[in-house]
């Protein structure tokens, strides 16, 4: 025990253990035992946490009496902070969560341009004077603050899902409780060191750890919760919906994916082979936009699979934290119970597995939690393995005839984060773009993000976008103002 890292939550600027005391450990997936303890939170947490938000945001605070343009310089001093602890950060989410520090490198130092860009937006945001239709009237409108914001993020890519939405948060003017997963707090809790030295007014960002229904529930249900900001699956986004309608509080959801990536007969075959291998291994296939179900036009089927059978057998799994490792853990014994259980129910439905097929072992696995990257032939898009979200590196391959076959499949799913399309043909790439039933179209790339561009899904993906400039107004609401100019008032009982 005395040879784990201690971490304390952080709430009204003040780093604190837990009320009640207690305490969980944090496991590193690659040597699966614990390395951390994180403080095990509960509603009283919550609750200190959500009114020293309150209190931040309020009228006559620090935090409130600053300009926009200040804000927005202290947001991108957050920033450079994150720069300059980047390589210590990827460090901690992949001891925590067993992605590649080969990616994770790349993905600590990239997600300072959300604080970067979103820091430049604070005081860009604009209202309008409206030639309104009234006489000896003057009328104009403001984007004020929604108020507290829970952001509630996910165990696969804790900082950058929490760049989304805490740097818009931020930059709008609002105040906020995180909640990380309880599989992940660690870097969380750790970027809170940056956030305490680039001088936030205490209360401002506060983060409680623990569990779902001990942290996670008292905050989407506390009254003064304004907005939540959701990362993770559909049905656990649906309970916070329904339970954030009861007070009619502001949501932005995303959500689960079961993309499809489609590969045309005049597709450059060696990148789009390239592209599935990308858009369902990398990151172990624990990405809500991971291409897991791929579809191959019937007259390239079998020459495509074997090119990407050829390559996907190639995948190192091994030590994330060696930079020659492809492909990493699982990141939780629950996650990786459900991906073997997948597998098997695969098998069972009919399907055929002609890649991998269960639990990976061996020296480079260590003592982890590996799947072996697995795909499925013959497979029907009625079945499980085609309609359901794995979150593993899974790949179900399902034939199609022509485009209207192709859309036909894709689109007959609950879900619709994204999709990727692979063609020479222009007309096809637009075509498939205006049919497809998704927030992002990828053609001829796949898993590709920028905090410049709207990410959200359509159907049971989610609601709202993160990310690109239009996206701050879903952390504002929007006042208007009405002056009149006129020497007398009206007749006070009709409608002016």
């Amino acid at each position: 025990m005395s040879d784990l890292k201690r971490y304390q939550m952080v709430i009204d600027g003040k780093w604190v253990d837990s009320s009640s005391g207690k305490t969980f450990e944090s496991v590193n997936p690659f040597t699966a035992k614990p390395w951390a303890i994180i403080p095990m939170g509960n509603k009283e947490d919550v609750n200190a946490a959500v009114d020293a938000a309150w209190r931040a945001g309020r009228h006559g605070s620090q935090w409130r009496a600053m300009t926009p343009s200040a804000r927005g310089a202290l947001i991108r001093r957050l920033g450079d902070g994150l720069m300059a602890a980047s390589d210590e950060l990827a460090v901690t989410e992949v001891i925590d969560n067993g992605k590649l520090i080969a990616e994770m490198s790349v993905q600590c130092k990239y997600l300072t341009q959300w604080y970067y860009y979103f820091g430049g937006l604070a005081d860009k945001v604009e209202g309008s004077v409206i030639p309104i239709d009234k006489p000896d009237t003057f009328n104009y409108t403001v984007w004020e603050p929604i108020g507290v914001v829970a952001c509630i993020v996910p165990w696969n890519s804790p900082l950058l899902l929490l760049a989304w939405k805490l740097a818009p948060a931020l930059a709008a003017g609002n105040t906020v409780v995180i909640k990380p997963s309880e599989y992940t707090s660690a870097s969380t809790l750790e970027f809170m060191k940056i956030v305490e030295e680039a001088g936030f007014p205490p209360g401002v960002v506060n983060v409680v750890t623990g569990f779902g229904g001990d942290t996670g529930a008292p905050l989407v249900e506390h009254p003064k919760v304004s907005k939540v900001a959701f990362t993770g699956s559909d049905t656990t986004g649906a309970n916070i919906y329904q339970a954030a309608a009861k007070h009619m509080k502001h949501v932005t959801m995303e959500l689960g994916g079961k993309s499809p990536n489609i590969v045309f007969d005049d597709a450059d075959m060696e990148n789009a082979v390239k592209g599935v291998v990308s858009g369902i291994f990398a990151a172990s296939g624990q990405t809500c936009i991971a291409g897991s179900r791929l579809l191959v036009q019937k007259s390239i089927h079998d020459v495509f699979v074997e090119k990407l059978v050829e390559l996907a057998a190639t995948a190192k799994l091994g030590d994330p934290m060696s930079t020659e490792t492809q492909v990493g853990p699982v990141t939780n014994v629950p996650q990786y119970n459900k991906i073997l259980e997948y597998i098997d129910l695969g098998k069972n439905e009919g399907a055929k597995v002609i890649l991998g097929g269960g639990k990976a072992e061996g020296p480079e696995c260590g003592e982890g939690w590996f799947v072996q990257p697995t795909i499925f032939t013959e497979v029907d898009n009625s079945m499980r393995i085609a309609q359901e979200e794995i979150f593993g590196p899974i790949l179900a391959i399902i034939p199609f005839k022509d485009e209207e076959d192709a859309i036909e499949i894709a689109n007959d799913i609950v879900y619709g984060l994204a999709a990727g399309v692979w063609t020479q043909d222009i007309r096809r790439a637009m075509f498939m773009a205006s049919r497809l039933e998704a927030g992002t179209i990828w053609i001829n790339t796949y898993r590709a993000v920028s905090y410049m561009s709207p990410f959200g899904g359509y159907k049971r993906s989610g609601l709202g976008r993160e990310s690109g400039q239009e996206m701050i107004k879903e952390y504002l609401q929007q006042k208007c103002v009405w002056i009149s100019t006129a020497t007398e008032v009206p007749n006070p009982f009709i409608l002016r």
